[in-house]
Formats: C-alpha cells, structure tokens, sequence
C-alpha cells in the first residue's frame, strides 16, 4: 500500500517492497552483481531546507558494486517535480511519460555525480538549463538529497534505474541480450527504471509507459481560479435573485 503523508512542511510515501525487477521479469545484470534490494525504492521524502529541498530516498539496500567513493555505484535514482502549470510531458529518457501535468525540474543522481535541470519553457526538449548539481549523502540505506529546487510543496515522480559507467549518461537500458552485463526484458520498448515510486496496484508504467504524480497533483493556480469561478456564479445567481424580488 502506498502510505501518503502531506503536512506544509513535509511529504512522505512509502512504496511497496520487493517491486524492483520492472514488470516482473526484468533480468538484472550479473557482473557486476546487483541486487534487486538495492534498485528497490522503499520511501521517498521532500521537506523545505533554507531556500531549497531537500529529498530522501530510502532503499532495500545500498549497493555499491562498482566501487565508487560515494558509497553507492548500483542505481541511478531521477526525481521528477512538478512545480507549476504545464511542464515537460516526457520524463526525460526513462522511457516513461507523465500521466498527467508535467515537470519543471529534473534531479538525477548517481554515485559519480548528480545533475539537476530546469525546464524553461515547458515546450520543446532542448528548452532545459542546468542548475546547481545537489549534494548527495548516504544514510544507512537512504541517500539524502540537498537541491537548489526552491523550497514549496510539489508533485513528484520518482524511478530507480540501474547504473552503468558504460553510458555516457550511467544508465543501463533495457536490452534483449542475454549477456551478464546486459538488464534483459522480453519487451523491445520496455521503460528503463526497474521500480517506480507508485502503488503496487498501480502497473502502468510498464504497460501503457505512463507515470502517475504524486505529492500535490494539483495547481494551485487552477485551483484559486476555479475557486474565483464558481464565486463569480454565486454572485451572478444571488443578484439575479435580488433583483427578480425587488422587481
């Protein structure tokens, strides 16, 4: 079950355990070894810190297969946030799109470096600009994520995908071959995160490729103004009747 808490200060959600193998039948690579356990998302967090946020992913384990000075080499974790209207539908090369809204800004770190970017203009894909990378640590098996993202309350996707040094962007994409450095599926178009931030009911990601937010799904803005809507009615209605009475 996927445990939603939402206060002004703090968003929490756990998400299912032993979900990390895509569809169910993704293969992991053999060399170097990686377990499922240490792909497998199992609370994600965003709280204000200062002027920006601060994200906590907490995992089955942390693996650090190939060795890295971080602490942690096995995946490569993207968070997607949603931070206004509009936004960036394709949820950058994962293979997942956004099933509704879309983001503004882009963290994906691993365990050589971290990147975070912004959407510019919510239109084509070269409209992004690159911000302050964040400063990542580990906690026991959590990485714990400082980011220039302002600080306020915002939807989010999350996905964790396995981490390879032989891509120019660390990730490990699906594949059909056999090999033990190869992350096998049976489907050609199979989406590149091996677990999603999602209720385990929720498989739609490795179906239909779509990615439900979660977190404040929805804009404030459209909110105040559907708000302002149906205040304007109610004004409308109350002085069409004062006046039929007066009248």
């Amino acid at each position: 079950m996927l445990l939603l808490l939402l206060t002004s200060a703090l968003l929490t959600i756990a998400d299912p355990a032993g979900d990390a193998l895509g569809d169910g039948g993704y293969i992991l690579p053999s060399q170097p070894g990686v377990t499922a356990d240490a792909l497998d998302i199992r609370s994600f967090s965003a709280v204000p810190d200062g002027e920006g946020m601060r994200f906590t992913v907490s995992f089955g384990q942390m693996g650090n297969p190939w060795n890295a000075p971080s602490g942690f080499s096995a995946g490569v974790t993207d968070i997607f946030i949603k931070a206004g209207p509009g936004g960036r539908v394709e949820l950058a090369d994962t293979g997942l799109r956004a099933r509704s809204g879309g983001w503004q800004y882009h963290l994906r770190v691993t365990g050589y470096g971290s990147t975070l970017e912004q959407s510019v203009d919510g239109g084509n894909q070269e409209g992004v600009q690159p911000l302050a990378a964040p400063v990542v640590g580990i906690d026991g098996t959590e990485l714990v994520i400082d980011s220039a993202v302002p600080a306020g309350r915002y939807a989010y996707w999350v996905t964790s995908s396995v981490y390879t040094p032989l891509s120019a962007d660390g990730v490990l994409r699906p594949t059909g071959s056999t090999g033990p450095g190869s992350l096998q599926t049976g489907r050609a178009d199979a989406p590149t995160p091996v677990d999603v931030l999602a209720p385990a009911e929720d498989t739609r990601a490795f179906t239909d490729s779509t990615l439900a937010p979660v977190g404040k799904t929805r804009d404030q803005t459209s909110v105040i103004l559907a708000g302002l809507g149906a205040l304007g009615l109610l004004l409308t209605v109350g002085a069409t009747v004062f006046a039929r009475r007066r009248a």
